[in-house]
């Protein structure tokens, strides 16, 4: 284990939390808020801890895939802790449970609240928690890979740990080339999105905040209704973008490079769109008695479709009430999430597709059993360790859900509540059902179950294994 580099990696995050919080402080001072001396008093902690970090120079600069696991989980634990100090120095929290849920929550784009009201916060904090979404979303060690003098396979390493999916590809040969060129349209998007907003009226903090949370699919909101009492435009906005947030964003390389007839044929990105289009038309055509036309009911059932399925979390109506079917489609949604290698969480399209793909491979086997043939996806073939990998995760997955589930269950919220709770949390939804709907929050659960909780942010925003990897013995051995 390369001690020394992790915590080089380390300190760079901190250094790069502390530019981010500079944000809040200058949002604090064009709203002449005191709250914004919370933000300065943090940034003074991480460039105390992290500037000593990254000036001393780690002998050997190159690590392997168990120091990039390591390092990507301990700075997303490291992240998360130092970013929930603005919330209690400014007093907006005082528990530092609830306060650490509430960061996790938009770092992992998870969208989950402790706060039952939020229009009442500062703007500094309230930008501040929509602003962890879009660093979050992308991932900050992939924007650590453009400035950190990493050498080796090292960038590759830190990628394939922080970013989902079954695979990690790179697109150009330089890891860094493919990090840059990746948030490069990240940034587009989010702008883009920004001004189109603005361009329906939306003010530009609302536009900002708004933006921050589709563009990392988080989901945190500013007015407590989230996003139900802005017009039907911005609705219809911020539904596009969200569902354009998850997907590939291999996709859009391949349309920037004119290769739209290669990007088109991805499986998964066509699967992505049926299921979302599916969705909505049965939703729509179930809730269709509670409006008064269609279009109403398929643009609300749009919306929701595309928060859930993208994991954003942001709602326009109170889906808790909802008849039983269309509650049903997104709950499964939240278990499939957006596409691989997009800002989503949940297991992933692509994931499902090798699953289906697997079994009707296992079923031509029993019936030809001398035939030999490959799983293949957009015309190649999957390699085994692909294969091997999803259905590990998957186990683990089903494992850790399970677990969670007996966890959170001292607390007697109720079934529903506790299932869509975790199913929320380790989806990076938000919002689930019955109590923590989206018109509820996460504070009626105890400090230990807000805790099992927060875990399961974590785990599933790192694709699970670089968090369980820090509580192997055999992790921190010197070998």
């Amino acid at each position: 284990m390369n001690y020394s580099l992790v915590f080089y990696i380390i300190g760079w995050v901190l250094n790069l939390e502390a530019a981010f919080m500079s944000l809040g402080c200058i949002t604090a001072l064009i709203y002449g808020e005191r709250a914004g001396w919370s933000f300065l008093l943090s940034i003074l902690l991480c460039l105390a801890i992290g500037l000593p970090l990254t000036l001393r120079k780690p002998s050997s600069r190159v690590f392997y895939l168990r120091e990039g696991f390591v390092s990507t989980a301990l700075s997303w634990v490291v992240l998360s802790c130092m970013g929930a100090l603005p919330f209690l120095f400014s007093g907006v929290l005082s528990n530092p449970v609830d306060a650490l849920f509430e960061t996790v929550s938009g770092f992992t784009t998870t969208g989950a609240s402790i706060f039952s009201e939020v229009e009442s916060l500062p703007r500094c904090i309230l930008f501040w928690r929509s602003f962890t979404h879009w660093i979050g979303g992308m991932g900050v060690l992939v924007f650590l890979l453009i400035l950190a003098p990493l050498s080796g396979g090292s960038h590759m390493n830190l990628m394939k740990a922080e970013s989902p999916g079954p695979s990690v590809s790179r697109l150009v040969p330089k890891v860094r080339s493919t990090a840059r060129i990746l948030y490069q349209i990240y940034i587009f998007m989010t702008v883009l999105e920004i001004v189109l907003l603005l361009a329906g009226g939306m003010p530009l903090f609302d536009s900002l905040t708004i933006s921050f949370g589709t563009a990392g699919t988080g989901g945190f909101g500013i007015r407590n209704d989230s996003m139900a009492g802005y017009s039907v435009y911005l609705q219809v906005v911020v539904t596009i973008f969200m569902i354009l947030f998850g997907v590939n964003f291999n996709f859009y390389f391949l349309i920037l490079m004119k290769k739209g007839r290669q990007a088109l044929q991805s499986e998964e990105v066509r699967a992505y769109f049926l299921i979302i289009l599916a969705s909505v038309l049965l939703i729509s055509v179930n809730i269709r008695g509670s409006f008064d036309h269609f279009w109403q009911a398929f643009q609300q059932a749009a919306f929701q479709v595309g928060s859930i399925i993208t994991t954003t979390g942001y709602a326009t109506a109170d889906f808790n009430l909802w008849p039983e079917f269309s509650r049903t489609i997104l709950v499964i949604l939240m278990f499939i999430g957006a596409c691989a290698g997009s800002t989503g969480g949940g297991i992933k399209v692509s994931r499902f597709v090798i699953m289906l793909k697997t079994v009707k491979k296992e079923l031509r086997q029993l019936l030809h059993p001398k035939s030999i043939k490959k799983i293949q996806i957009d015309g190649k073939a999957v390699e085994h360790e692909v294969v091997r990998s999803t259905n590990v995760f998957l186990i683990v997955y089903l494992l850790l859900f399970s677990f969670s589930i007996l966890l959170v269950a001292f607390d007697n919220a109720g079934m529903i509540t506790t299932f869509t709770a975790v199913a929320a949390t380790l989806n990076n939804i938000g919002p689930g059902l019955e109590l923590v709907g989206p018109l509820g929050n996460f504070s009626g659960f105890s400090n230990f179950s807000k805790l099992v909780l927060t875990f399961d942010m974590l785990a599933g925003r790192l694709e699970l294994f670089p968090l369980l990897l820090l509580f192997m013995r055999s992790t921190w051995k010197k070998f």
